[in-house]
Parts: structure tokens; sequence; C-alpha cells
């Protein structure tokens, strides 16, 4: 890697803009899904790190590499209560990619996914890395429930669903995120197919 330091001088400030030889092309060179079930169906014993290790296996097999050239890995995953530390880690690590392997875990709710492929497209891009794995991981059925900390109040306690608190209600206004979606839809005049 080559890096090219910029010295630009303005009125009073001196500051030095880095940039790297990038001209490399993006090519995708292997896709897949993570499996995929029914919320408290048969794949609810294994959590997100899991489900997600099994794609990152699979997708370093399809694409003819060695574990050990995959140099970083971007995942997406929303909701991380109970997960454990670096979701991302923990699935490629559990796919069996070296400990040296970067890893970065995504949290843009929804378009977590999309982000992750594409801070892995501009990391190849800009000539950080050769070869990055990117995608998206969630295991609904394992989120838990929360109780906030404190005394118990008389009465009894109130539980919160991740799922719904963390995945599914948007912070700021208190909408639902289907809720989103259909005035979205509305207001675009989109379609579903049908």
């Amino acid at each position: 890697m080559v890096h090219t330091n910029f010295i630009k001088t303005t009125t009073s400030v001196t500051r030095r803009l880095y940039s790297t030889k990038g001209s490399s092309s993006v090519v995708i060179v292997s896709a897949v899904r993570t499996p995929m079930g029914s919320f408290l169906g048969s794949l609810a014993s294994l959590p997100a790190g899991k489900l997600g290790a099994v794609a990152v296996g699979a997708a370093v097999e399809r694409a003819g590499l060695r574990k050990d050239q995959v140099q970083e890995v971007f995942m997406g995953n929303v909701c991380q209560g109970g997960v454990g530390q670096a979701p991302a880690r923990q699935a490629t690590l559990f796919a069996g990619l070296p400990t040296s392997t970067i890893c970065t875990t995504v949290n843009k709710v929804c378009a977590s996914g999309m982000k992750s492929i594409m801070l892995a497209s501009q990391s190849i891009q800009l000539g950080h890395q050769d070869i990055v794995l990117a995608g998206g991981m969630e295991s609904m059925s394992n989120v838990p429930y929360y109780l906030k900390r404190g005394q118990t109040p008389y009465g009894g306690v109130t539980l919160a669903d991740g799922v719904v608190f963390d995945g599914l209600t948007d912070v700021y206004n208190k909408f639902h995120m289907g809720c989103c979606a259909e005035n979205t839809a509305k207001k675009l005049a989109l379609r579903g197919s049908a």
C-alpha cells in the first residue's frame, strides 16, 4: 500500500490530506444467504454469530479462496442484545477464518448489511484491502427481553421486547418500522409485487 501525502495550505491552517493509490475495481465473487427460518422456529437455537458463520464460510468456499486470504470482514447486525461482544468477529472466527482478520460490526438498522457492503467496496477502492467479505446476520428468535436496572417497583417489573425496542421501533418518534415502510410506499406510490 502506497500513501501519498498532499499538503494544502490555507490562510491559517496547514492540513495534511492522505489518499491511497486506489484505482481498484470492485467485483462481487460470491454471494450467500444466511439460513432463514421462522421466528422461534427450527433455527432458534442458533445465535446470530453462528448463522453469520455459515454464510461467511460458504461465501469463502464458493469464491474459491483460502480462509486466510480474507483480509477484512464487515457484518451488519441490528439486534445485538445478548449476542456478546463483537458479533462480526464471532461470525468470522466461528467460520474458521484466522484471528488476524480485521472485523467490524455495523448497525444502520435495516440497512446494516447494505452499509457493510458499501464499506467493503470503499476499503477495496481506496486500496486498503484486496479481499473483503461483507454482509449481515440476525437472529430475532434470540433477542432478549430487557429489564431496567434499579429497585423493583411496587406492583412488579416491566419487560421490554428487545426485537420491538431495538429493532422495530424508531427511537425519535416511536413509529414501528412497518408503518414507516407503508408510509414511504404510499408517499412514493410504490407497490409490492403480487
